[in-house]
C-alpha cells in the first residue's frame, strides 16, 4: 500500500498541471505557475453556473473585467497594484468560488486558508503579502462593481435587487459602464484562459518596462 494510502493524514496538497504540488495548509510560492492559475480560473464558475449564456462566467473572465473597473475608478493606478488586483480571486484556483453566503457560513477556516494562497501566491509574482488598504478598498470596491454588473446582466438579478445588494456605482459614467457590459459575454474556457494570461502578460511586461527605467 502507497503511503498516502496508508497515512493517517488526509492529504493537503493538490497536483497541478505544471507538475507543482500545492500544499493548501502550507502554500509555497515556489509551488504557485502562472499556467495553472490561469487553466484552473478559466474553468471556475462565477453564481455557480446559474448565468445566462451558452459558456460559464469563469472567474478568469471576472479578474479581467475587475482590474479594468479598477483602473477606470484610478487611472493613474501603479502597474504593480494592477497585477494585484488581476490576482485578486487568484485563490480559486485552488479552493473554487465559493459563492458570499457560504463564505459567511464557513466563516474563518476558509478565509484563513484564501489568505495564506494569497500571501503565496504575492510573493510569487514579487507583491507585499498584505496589500496597502487603499488597493485592497480599491479592488474591492471594483469587485463589487463587477458582482452588481454581472448580477444585472448575467444572473437575473433586478435592478432594484442588485441596487439594494451591491450599490449602485455611481463613480462610474454610463459610458464606461456601457462599455463594461461588452466584457461580460461569456468566453469560451480556452479564450477566458487566454485574456487572463494575455492580461498579465501586458501588465508585467509593463511592469519590467517601469523598473527598467
Amino acid at each position: 500500500m502507497c503511503a498516502e494510502l496508508s497515512s493517517s493524514s488526509p492529504r493537503a496538497w493538490q497536483r497541478m498541471l505544471s507538475g507543482k504540488r500545492l500544499n493548501l495548509l502550507a502554500p509555497s510560492s515556489l509551488d504557485v505557475e502562472l499556467s495553472d492559475i490561469a487553466h484552473g480560473l478559466a474553468r471556475v464558475a462565477r453564481w455557480n453556473g446559474q448565468t445566462f449564456g451558452d459558456h460559464a462566467f469563469s472567474v478568469a473572465q471576472h479578474c479581467v473585467v475587475v482590474e479594468e473597473i479598477a483602473l477606470m475608478l484610478e487611472p493613474d493606478l501603479a502597474v504593480q497594484w494592477r497585477i494585484a488586483i488581476l490576482l485578486h480571486d487568484a485563490p480559486e484556483y485552488v479552493i473554487g468560488d465559493m459563492i458570499s453566503p457560504f463564505k459567511n457560513v464557513m466563516g474563518g477556516t476558509y478565509k484563513s486558508v484564501e489568505e495564506q494562497l494569497h500571501h503565496a501566491i504575492h510573493k510569487a509574482f514579487d507583491l507585499p503579502a498584505d496589500l496597502p488598504e487603499t488597493i485592497s478598498k480599491l479592488s474591492k470596491r471594483a469587485d463589487i462593481i463587477s458582482a452588481y454588473l454581472e448580477a444585472i446582466h448575467l444572473a437575473g438579478f433586478s435592478r432594484q435587487e442588485a441596487n439594494k445588494i451591491f450599490g449602485k456605482p455611481d463613480m462610474l459614467s454610463d459610458r464606461q459602464l456601457e462599455r463594461l457590459e461588452g466584457s461580460l459575454q461569456p468566453l469560451p474556457t480556452k479564450d477566458a484562459q487566454e485574456a487572463f494570461l494575455a492580461k498579465f502578460d501586458e501588465l508585467n511586461l509593463a511592469r519590467k518596462s517601469v523598473e527598467c527605467r
